[in-house]
C-alpha cells in the first residue's frame, strides 16, 4: 500500500492569503502546504481520504488517473469543496461512490444539489453514489476493508479510517478508549497536530504526541499543520524518532 499526502496544512493552507509571518515567506518547499488530504493505492485500487479546495491541483501533481471512491471524515469546507473537480474522473469511469456519516452526505446534497439533482441534471455535473458509514461498521474498499474510528471535532463527530495496518485521523481534539482500540497494532498511524499552543477543537502537538504514545503505531506522521506550529525542518528536529513531520507530496510505502 502507497500513502500519498495530497496537502497537509490546515483550512486556509499555507502560505495564508495576506499574512506575514516567517513561515509563510519560507522557500523551503516543505512549509508550503495546501488543504489536507491522502490518496491511497494498492494494486489496481485508488482511494482518497477528503476532497477539498485544492483537489485538482493536488490530482494533477501527484498523477492520480483513476479514482475509486472518496472517503469523507468530515463535512468542513477544507475537507469538501473540492467535489466538483472529480468531473474528469466521471467522465471517464461514471458515477464515483462518496463514503460517509449520515449528516455529511446531507451537508454534500445541500451544497452541491445540481450533482444530486435526479430532474433535469446538467449533463456536466458531477455523478456520485452516495454510501453511509456507521460508527462500528467496516466496510469494503476494493479487497480491503475500512474501519471507521469514532472521534471529536470539538463538538462535531468526525471519522478516521484504518485499512490493514495504517490509519489516517484528522481533526480530532478526543476519542474515547474503545475507539483507540481499533487503533493497536499499526505499522504507520497519521494524525492532527496544529500547533504547539492549545486550540479548542484540534489537537495540538502535545495531545498528538501523548495519543501516538497511547497507539503506540511503528510510525507515526503529523499532518493538519498551520503556520504558527513552525518551520518544518526545525519541528521535526524536535520530534520523537518514529514521528515525522508530514508535508505535501510525501509518499510512504507500507
Amino acid at each position: 500500500m502507497k500513502v500519498y499526502f495530497l496537502g497537509t496544512g490546515t483550512s486556509q493552507g499555507i502560505p495564508i492569503i495576506g499574512i506575514d509571518h516567517p513561515v509563510c515567506k519560507s522557500t523551503d518547499a516543505k512549509d508550503k502546504r495546501l488543504r489536507v488530504s491522502i490518496w491511497i493505492t494498492w494494486g489496481e485500487h485508488s482511494y482518497v481520504i477528503d476532497c477539498g479546495p485544492d483537489f485538482r491541483q493536488q490530482m494533477l501533481s501527484c498523477g492520480c488517473q483513476k479514482l475509486d471512491a472518496i472517503l469523507f471524515t468530515h463535512e468542513h469546507a477544507d475537507h469538501t469543496a473540492g467535489l466538483d473537480d472529480i468531473r474528469p474522473f466521471n467522465f471517464r469511469q461514471g458515477e464515483i461512490p462518496i463514503y460517509g456519516h449520515e449528516r455529511v452526505l446531507d451537508n454534500l446534497r445541500r451544497r452541491f444539489d445540481y450533482v444530486f439533482e435526479t430532474v433535469n441534471k446538467y449533463p456536466g455535473a458531477p455523478s456520485v453514489k452516495t454510501i453511509e458509514v456507521q460508527n462500528n461498521a467496516p466496510f469494503a474498499v476494493g479487497d480491503k476493508v475500512a474501519i471507521p474510528i469514532n472521534a471529536m471535532h470539538g463538538d462535531l463527530q468526525v471519522f478516521g479510517y484504518r485499512i490493514d495496518d495504517f490509519a489516517y485521523l484528522t481533526d480530532v481534539k478526543t476519542i474515547e478508549q474503545a475507539e483507540i482500540e481499533k487503533l493497536k497494532g499499526l505499522k504507520v498511524l497519521v494524525v492532527n497536530a496544529l500547533r504547539v499552543e492549545p486550540h479548542n477543537t484540534h489537537f495540538n502537538l502535545q495531545e498528538a504526541l501523548d495519543f501516538i504514545n497511547l497507539v503506540k503505531p511503528e510510525k507515526a506522521y503529523l499532518t493538519h499543520i498551520s503556520h504558527v506550529l513552525g518551520f518544518h525542518e526545525e519541528v521535526q528536529q524536535s520530534l520523537p524518532e518514529n514521528v515525522f513531520l508530514a508535508y505535501d507530496n510525501l509518499e510512504i510505502t507500507i
